[in-house]
């Protein structure tokens, strides 16, 4: 059985070479190790009017199916870690999937999360919002939710398209500051303090908006 990838980066490439070879458990374990950080990209980033049509697993398994036949090319010469290059092919296909079924009623950028440097999707506010807010709440408490998480959306619309892609890839997809930095193409250390900064923005933002910070978590 083929180990699951860790930091051990000599590990991950001996699954990365069973996998290229045909090894279906080597295949398994390296997605055992990022299916829940790239699951969580696509459902933040999957436009809710797809709802219905697309679901995030849909838009994994073709990712998945379309990098096997590329990893004996991705092991002569890797471009990224594997982390990074298997989540561009997941961008690649959320992308696609956008452009088919939404065309020309793309997002308004001006009001949504966009990559730096990429064609990934934004995330947009109410999602960023939704997953603050954590779990559907009861129903007595809906109207309450509905006012915060509004109050959320106004808060993150005031950030720039930056420093939100900031904190939708560390807070949100959980990558680390390494990753992140990566995926912006500026330095670790300036990825990190304008991860901090942004946090900072959006309390202040909120707290400057009717009704505060009441209600919210600390």
């Amino acid at each position: 059985m083929c180990p699951l990838p860790n930091t051990d980066s000599t590990e991950e490439r001996r699954c990365l070479e069973r996998a290229a070879a045909g090894d279906a458990e080597g295949w398994r374990s390296l997605l055992a190790a990022h299916h829940d950080r790239l699951h969580r990209m696509v459902a933040l980033r999957l436009d809710p009017r797809l709802q219905g049509r697309v679901g995030s697993d849909d838009v994994l398994q073709d990712a998945y199916l379309e990098a096997i036949p590329r990893l004996a090319d991705y092991l002569r010469a890797p471009p990224l870690p594997f982390f990074l290059w298997l989540r561009a092919l997941v961008a690649c296909r959320l992308s696609k999937l956008h452009r088919h079924h939404l065309g020309t009623q793309m997002r308004d950028a001006g009001r949504e999360v966009s990559l730096y440097r990429d064609a990934l999707p934004g995330a947009s506010s109410a999602a960023l919002a939704a997953h603050l807010l954590g779990r559907e709440c009861r129903p007595s408490e809906a109207a309450a939710r509905a006012e915060l998480k509004l109050r959320l959306e106004e808060a993150l619309n005031r950030l720039s398209p930056l420093d939100r892609e900031v904190l939708a890839l560390r807070h949100f997809e959980q990558l680390t500051t390494a990753e992140a930095a990566r995926v912006l193409g500026v330095s670790e250390a300036a990825t990190g303090k304008r991860y901090l900064r942004a946090l900072l923005r959006l309390r202040e933002d909120l707290a400057s908006l009717p009704g505060g910070l009441e209600g919210l978590r600390p």
